[in-house]
């Protein structure tokens, strides 16, 4: 990770990709597809296929779109889960195939999106479709497990949902991108949950019940920050740290320049304001207010 400055902004033909549109753009990604892990539809279909545990529920449905491999690989794409709470996942295929996985999800994410009253206009999600479609297309996806294998999962035939389905995508390319830039760091996967709290980006209890890193590894991984000059002795936050989470949050926008240049800043700033009305519906819903300052489920 090159924390000393930034790189130069992809390009395409209608020039620089700002960084502060890839910013707001991935920002309107990532909220307009968290509702999927918050809303009840989630729930009641994981139901129905025999799994109520809310943790392995959500690591079968995010990471259905990779197929049935073995816990250890779902680990390695997730980061930041401890491996005590991925293998609680082990069964999931047993209890339906990865297939009626996503099939359930899709069944959720149109159940909750007409649930709230999403508006969006037939033109609306032609136009947003008419973004998204070629970020998708030309993304490069070597190193972006989640990013690709979402990308190979066929389109459902609703709109709303193929659309969300499209930034689910464009989600999790950033994820993966976010993931490189924090191994290249030498940020480990608890380190960068107990940074991200410390600097109030994650709830602390939502993490510790989530990620599920022991007392143990939660104190060691804040010694290491304290090393860095990152935390204070007391488990503060310092300048230094802050600095650097927003210098990490810079790179992997960076990154997310090369993602966003098919259609470049007018398009990317255009493409947020079209998805907006998801979030809006679901934020009028009071679906995030369990969640406050949830942003990534990477």
């Amino acid at each position: 990770m090159h924390l000393d400055g930034l790189s130069d902004p992809a390009r395409t033909g209608d020039g620089p990709v700002d960084l502060d549109a890839v910013r707001d753009v991935s920002r309107a990604v990532s909220a307009a597809h968290l509702f999927i892990y918050l809303a009840p539809e989630s729930a009641a279909e994981a139901a129905g296929l025999r799994v109520t545990d809310r943790g392995p529920a959500y690591l079968a449905f995010r990471s259905a779109a990779i197929g049935a491999v073995p816990w250890q690989v779902t680990l390695a794409a997730f980061y930041n889960f401890s491996p005590r709470a991925v293998r609680a996942m082990a069964g999931v295929w047993d209890a339906a195939p990865p297939e009626r996985w996503q099939a359930a999800r899709f069944r959720a994410a149109g159940r909750a999106m007409r649930r709230v009253d999403v508006h969006l206009t037939d033109d609306h999600l032609a136009e947003a479709r008419s973004l998204i479609d070629p970020v998708v297309a030309g993304a490069d996806y070597a190193g972006k497990v989640l990013a690709a294998a979402n990308a190979s999962v066929a389109l459902p035939s609703d709109p709303l949902v193929a659309l969300w389905q499209q930034l689910t995508v464009a989600r999790e390319w950033r994820g993966d991108a976010h993931l490189v830039v924090l191994a290249a760091g030498g940020l480990g996967p608890c380190d960068c949950l107990v940074l991200d709290t410390a600097t109030g980006r994650l709830p602390t209890a939502l993490v510790r019940a989530t990620r599920q890193w022991d007392d143990e590894e939660w104190a060691a991984a804040t010694a290491r920050l304290v090393a860095r000059g990152w935390l204070d002795s007391h488990g503060v936050v310092t300048g230094a740290g802050r600095a650097a989470r927003e210098r990490i949050e810079v790179e992997t926008d960076e990154h997310c320049t090369a993602l966003w240049a098919p259609i470049g800043t007018a398009g990317a700033r255009r493409f947020a304001s079209l998805i907006a009305p998801i979030t809006d519906a679901f934020t009028a819903a009071g679906t995030f207010k369990a969640v406050h300052g949830l942003s990534e489920p990477a």
